[in-house]
């Protein structure tokens, strides 16, 4: 999709944020329309401030009477009265246009916020819903920087540029009416340097918005390098990698630098140039303003009242040009936040979905092919079946499709051929809570939380009771490294569990997945990488909770894939060989013939799907 190159272009994505805003917009009616009115309020205040001067130098000091019907009580007031009355107005209407202003101000600057909250909570929805093929193809750090920094930059168009844009506008349309009414040549003339700003701002905010883009971009990249680095520390001491990701950061943070101060002297020059066009026109008002004094067809006071408009009117002006840097730089950002939002939601839901409580954990794969977005098919016409309470090994070398296979059941990817039946349903037919909730999942690095331990076994369960977090962690062998720690159960880790070895962190994991008592159990290499002596653990952990429910066991070691029921041997996506450790080496096929390269070189594990 092509990008808008300057702010005429830019409406549309502009536009398509606002869309995303409006629901949570149309909540706060009340209080819009309370800032509105008090903003139209100020607006009228701030057009009659300055009408008291008028008065005092046309009615008072040059003693003119009034020539307006409308203004003949004023001819009736003795000096004295005129003056006090004229000060009073000044004062009333200045005091009432600041109360005014306030109000509108806090009111809208509320609306912003509240709506930035809510939309900011959309998009991490939004995220949470999006593929795992989005989320490998993203770099992470640029993904929050969006969320975070880019959804905050979008409050300048709602809060700090468009609102007051439209107050401004409105403000120089009641001037410029009442300056044609008092003297139509004058206004004329104090338009005239009006081509001449929008032709400056069309040109410098086009380039303030390309160098806010690429300024944004930078701090993305940043990001996802210091999100790297840092979420790496280890490997990046080990390997004394400091400078050389401290010197890429640096580099990266001098580019945004001087983006930014690339783009703050745009806008400088965009500010400065509408001074040296509102002295220009002030000087063309001052001299015709003049001789149309000397002419007798303006009064001094009226030419009083165009001078302060004139002041008021260029202010605005001025604004406007700070207001198109910012909507510039806004829409830079509004762009990432609507690429976001424009990912598409792979894993739909069907309208008919259904939920339901727990259902029979058999599982049939019906001529199940799948390929990621770009690349060949993973796995080609997988046809089998599981029944309820069977353990499967799933074996082969790596790259073949085991993992990818696993990644099916749960609906994180959606198979691009067949279907996959659970308790004689397609797991399209439910919804993606009541689906998942029938399984537990034990990953080869299980992810922890910067929570306490206990938050971290119990997460997304309610009301679980101290004896079902005991008896969890007894189960998963976690009890007693647990107890161990400075505070027990109510220690604080740290992020993903750093303070922790790995076989603890699989061990939390296990006790996570007991507390589910899901019918269906996923491993996808729970045991790699480990010591023998938390391999022994863990083993032990995984054969009590493996115990009666189905269970999908992706492994290297064979010694563990002979305890399963059955062993699927998958060999460039496809299913090569199927059945029990000894039917298999009967066969002498690929699975024997790879039992006996590893036979010489591993001890049999004391506990692995023990019968």
């Amino acid at each position: 999709m092509a990008r808008p190159t300057n702010l005429r272009q830019s409406l549309p994505s502009l536009r398509r944020v606002i869309g995303y805003f409006w629901p949570y917009v149309r909540q706060e009616k009340p209080l819009l329309f309370g800032s509105f009115f008090a903003m139209f309020l100020a607006i009228g205040f701030q057009l009659l401030e300055p009408w008291p001067l008028k008065f005092i130098f046309d009615y008072l000091i040059l003693g003119t009477l009034p020539s307006s019907p409308n203004l003949q009580v004023l001819s009736s007031l003795n000096q004295q009265m005129l003056l006090i009355a004229s000060s009073a107005l000044l004062v009333v209407a200045t005091a009432c246009r600041a109360l005014a202003d306030y109000r509108s101000t806090i009111g809208f600057a509320l609306i912003g916020n509240r709506v930035l909250t809510q939309i900011r909570g959309k998009l991490y929805r939004h995220l949470q819903r999006l593929s795992l093929n989005f989320h490998n193809e993203s770099k992470d750090g640029d993904v929050v920087v969006r969320m975070i920094s880019d959804v905050g930059m979008l409050k300048e168009v709602a809060v700090t540029a468009f609102l007051p844009m439209l107050g401004d506008a409105l403000v120089l349309l009641g001037m410029f009416g009442i300056m044609l009414a008092l003297q139509w040549q004058l206004a004329l003339i104090s338009l005239a340097v009006l081509p001449l700003f929008f032709l400056t701002s069309e040109r410098l905010s086009k380039r303030i918005q390309e160098v806010s883009r690429q300024q944004r971009q930078r701090e993305g990249a940043m990001a996802t390098t210091a999100a790297e680095s840092i979420g790496a520390i280890k490997t990046v001491q080990a390997l004394a990698l400091e400078e050389s990701f401290a010197h890429s950061f640096s580099s990266q943070n001098q580019k945004s630098l001087k983006d930014g101060v690339k783009a703050k002297r745009l806008q400088a020059r965009l500010e400065r140039s509408v001074d040296i066009l509102t002295a220009l026109a002030t000087a063309m008002v001052v001299y015709m303003g003049a001789r149309f004094i000397t002419l007798g067809v303006l009064s001094p006071g009226d030419l009083i009242v165009f001078m302060a408009y004139l002041k008021s009117a260029f202010k605005p002006i001025k604004n406007f040009a700070k207001y198109t840097g910012r909507l510039a730089k806004a829409s830079a950002s509004g762009e990432r936040i609507i690429e976001l939002f424009e990912q598409e939601v792979e894993i739909k839901e069907s309208p008919r979905a259904k939920g339901t409580g727990r259902v029979k954990p058999d599982i049939r794969f019906d001529n199940v092919s799948f390929r990621y977005k770009t690349g060949k098919d993973i796995l080609k016409n997988l046809s089998f079946e599981v029944r309820a309470g069977e353990r499967i090994a799933l074996v082969g070398a790596s790259g073949n499709g085991k993992s990818s296979l696993l990644s099916l059941i749960p609906r994180l990817y959606d198979p691009s051929q067949g279907r996959i039946l659970l308790g004689g349903l397609d797991i399209r037919g439910y919804t993606l809570n009541s689906l998942r909730g029938q399984m537990s999942m034990v990953l080869q690095e299980s992810q922890l939380f910067g929570m306490t331990v206990k938050e971290n076994i119990c997460l997304g369960l309610t009301n679980i009771s101290p004896e079902e977090l005991l008896q969890a962690t007894l189960l998963a062998n976690a009890h007693e490294f647990i107890m161990q720690l400075p505070n027990a159960y109510d220690t604080v880790l740290g992020e993903r569990g750093a303070t922790l070895s790995g076989g603890q962190r699989q061990r939390l994991a296990i006790a996570r997945a007991a507390l589910r008592k899901a019918p269906i159990l996923l491993l996808d290499e729970p045991t790699a990488g480990l010591d023998e002596e938390n391999e022994r653990l863990v083993l032990e952990a995984l054969e009590r909770l493996s115990k009666d429910i189905t269970t999908f066991w992706v492994t290297h070691d064979l010694k563990v894939a002979a305890k399963a029921d059955r062993i699927f041997v998958i060999e460039n996506g496809q299913l090569l060989e199927a059945g029990s450790h000894d039917n298999l080496l009967l066969q002498k096929g690929r699975y024997a013939s790879l039992y006996y390269l590893q036979q010489g070189k591993l001890q049999e594990p004391s506990y692995a799907f023990a019968n």
